[in-house]
């Protein structure tokens, strides 16, 4: 039985927009895993949107290689791997799995690292499982008395934990926290530290620093501009106009390709409404009670909801536009979803 619901119009829809402007093979840089035996306890502190959470109670590797598959036919994805980012889960576990799945599939990986974590005991994982590249940190690690509005970066990756990156030249990938998203001067400021303080290190910011709405940009870009390493993953964002943003300031080789699978599988189309994102799914998508009062969730009836394709397409449909728009040629569509992840990651 087929993963998805794959119907004629989301063939249609990959056939004629996205086919010939994806690359025959590419990396998608930014996709979760895990099983129900890692879920440990409940998420109290809900300090990140309830909606992802509705899409997959797990996303094993093989759900997440059949998802690539139906999703991409005729295509060959790479996926850098690593767990779920969710104070629900036994990370030590969940960390484990995604590195031997990484091991068995060839494919790169991130380690989820918690704040309290030392450098001695996150260096001997690294040892262990050399598929992992890099760190990903999340909001949802910091200290539990911290209202959610008020987490800095610092407060769920360190100094310390960014200093061993530094040394050994890994990846961090950051979701940067706070309402304000990219347009907060707490966020943009300690990105640049990072970018400064920490040159040997390869920072990702990730979701377009989280710039779904155009008023979400602010000086985080302008603030930015300078930088001589840092790229962008453009994963579950579906703003056409930041992406032209980023990509004139920053240009193609800074610019990465991720899906935030298994969220983004979902069917959704992304619409902006005083300085809001909602996103629009087909009726009945989930059940009403779980979207009910979610300002981010809009039902849509049918037929209309019959135009609604999957949400990752909706992503690469914004990038394919935005890379028009500037002119880009086949090799910058090739560094975006190819060559900048290969470097980054090492995938030969």
């Amino acid at each position: 039985m087929a993963l998805l619901d794959v119907k004629p119009y989301d063939t249609w829809f990959y056939e004629e927009k996205l086919k010939n402007f994806l690359p025959d093979t590419f990396i998608d840089c930014h996709t979760h895993i895990w099983i129900p035996e890692h879920i440990v306890q409940e998420d109290k502190a809900h300090r990140s949107q309830n909606w992802p959470g509705l899409v997959a109670s797990s996303n094993s590797i093989e759900d997440l290689n059949e998802t690539s598959k139906e999703l991409y036919p005729d295509k060959k994805v790479i996926s850098v791997l690593y767990g779920q980012t969710s104070i629900t889960i036994d990370l030590a576990a969940n960390n484990e799995y995604t590195a031997k799945a990484a091991e068995a599939n060839g494919f790169p990986a991130l380690y989820i690292s918690h704040p309290s974590e030392s450098n001695e005991h996150i260096k001997e994982q690294f040892v262990k499982h050399p598929c992992f590249k890099g760190l990903k940190v999340y909001l949802q690690f910091a200290p539990s008395y911290l209202p959610a509005d008020e987490i800095r970066i610092y407060d769920f990756v360190t100094p310390k934990q960014l200093e061993l990156a530094n040394e050994m030249g890994w990846v961090v990938q950051i979701h940067i926290p706070r309402p304000g998203r990219l347009a907060d001067p707490v966020n943009y400021v300690q990105l640049r530290e990072i970018e400064d303080n920490y040159p040997n290190l390869q920072l990702i910011i990730a979701h377009l620093g989280r710039a779904y709405a155009n008023e979400d940009v602010g000086e985080g870009i302008n603030f930015m501009k300078g930088t001589k390493k840092c790229v962008w993953d453009f994963t579950a964002n579906t703003n056409e106009d930041v992406m032209y943003q980023v990509l004139s300031e920053f240009g193609p080789e800074r610019f990465i390709y991720g899906t935030d699978f298994p969220i983004f599988r979902m069917k959704a189309r992304r619409v902006v409404e005083n300085g809001v994102y909602i996103n629009e799914i087909p009726e009945g998508e989930f059940p009403k009670a779980s979207i009910a009062g979610d300002s981010h969730m809009r039902e849509i009836p049918y037929p209309e909801a019959e135009k609604i394709t999957f949400f990752i397409y909706e992503e690469i449909d914004s990038c394919r536009r935005a890379c028009e728009r500037l002119g880009l040629g086949k090799n910058d569509v090739n560094n975006i979803f190819y060559a900048n992840s290969a470097r980054i990651f090492n995938v030969k």
